[in-house]
């Protein structure tokens, strides 16, 4: 069933509402490669959302840029890199697909799923190769078998996971574009549901039919019998915001939980009190109605004298979040992991439960 996240909702949101994210004193680095820019990760994760070990290592995936001296030129050549959790810091492992002639130019957010010893990479394949710097967006996978060594061996050729955009979203198709308005079919995340072993794909995506600019949705795709199958969205934030990122499903406790983020200058002129954050819905399967989080949908937001501190948050099975250092207070852009959150859900309430140090 399609809900919607209305006007109504977000309208209720009051200054310092929701769960305020502890400020970040100061980007750290660790193992990481200080020429390098980091932003949107997530942790390998087996088919019930929790994180999974990799020859005995956390490993988790994350989109990565050389540092230009501009942050927003990362988008256009970003790869997506291992980087290993060990010892409270973090280690960059290298490009996780090899140079391949694809006919996609970059990779953007995605997921990555072991079960039965392979590794499936779900990702965006964004612009083409044959015109550089173009928006066009489409969801794909690649896969690798893990070897003797317990790590993933040669990589299948990536394809597309759908053809299309089927009757209910907009084509992300568009070479010229602006950022935060531009349309989306992206950030494809795995799902399955453990009530019938359903496996599902959430997306970042656009409505299609929509009358406003604001037209965001979060897409789902069924996987049938001959591959995946796109469904009607999730939900909807027709009129209220266009951008519904890293959008992705979590269960616990016998809820179903739709995260996703957004930043202020998404929503529509007239909701622009909103803060940038993780935002949420939560159903009693995948086939009922969604209610918001919290009444509004807000989870989490950055303080209010730091609104664009992080970003790009992802929620696993432990109830665990990352994101990443955005904007400081001085202007300056971090592009590294920020610190890892915990949540506490009970029901239809959502709230920040304590700072996780993973080991």
């Amino acid at each position: 069933m399609t809900s919607a996240w209305t006007a109504d909702h977000v309208g209720r949101i009051e200054p310092g509402q929701g769960g305020v994210i502890p400020p970040v004193v100061a980007p750290d680095h660790s193992g990481l490669d200080a020429a390098r820019l980091y932003w949107d990760m997530w942790p390998v994760q087996d088919a019930h959302g929790a994180r999974a070990l990799i020859a005995g290592r956390e490993l988790w995936m994350a989109l990565t840029a050389p540092d230009r001296g501009d942050p927003a030129l990362r988008h256009f050549e970003a790869k997506i890199h291992w980087i290993e959790r060990r010892g409270g810091a973090w280690h960059d492992r290298g490009p996780v697909l090899p140079d391949l002639a694809i006919p996609y130019e970059r990779e953007w957010a995605g997921s990555a799923l072991l079960d039965q010893g392979v590794v499936t990479l779900f990702f965006t394949a964004a612009g083409t190769a044959a015109r550089a710097g173009g928006y066009q967006q489409e969801l794909w996978s690649a896969s690798a078998p893990l070897g003797a060594d317990g790590w993933p061996g040669e990589w299948s050729f990536p394809t597309p996971l759908v053809t299309g955009y089927g009757p209910h979203y907009m084509p992300a198709d568009a070479h010229e574009g602006e950022a935060g308005k531009i349309k989306a079919f992206r950030d494809p995340a795995y799902f399955r549901d453990p009530a019938d072993g359903g496996e599902y794909l959430a997306f970042t995506a656009s409505l299609a039919g929509s009358g406003s600019a604001f037209n965001g949705a979060f897409g789902l795709a069924l996987k049938g019998a001959n591959g995946w199958i796109l469904m009607p969205p999730c939900l909807h934030a027709e009129g209220v915001n266009n951008e519904l990122e890293r959008a992705h499903l979590v269960y616990h406790a016998k809820h179903y939980y739709a995260f996703w983020s957004t930043q202020t200058a998404t929503f529509a002129p007239d909701l622009r009190h909103a803060p940038g954050g993780l935002y949420g819905m939560v159903a009693d399967s995948m086939a009922d109605p969604w209610r918001p989080l919290n009444g509004t949908g807000l989870v989490l937001a950055n303080p209010v004298d730091r609104p664009l501190q992080t970003y790009s948050w992802f929620v696993d099975a432990s109830l665990t979040v990352c994101s990443f250092v955005d904007v400081l207070p001085d202007g300056s852009f971090g592009g590294v992991p920020a610190p890892l959150l915990r949540l506490a859900l009970d029901g239809d309430r959502a709230s920040v439960h304590a700072a996780e140090q993973v080991a």
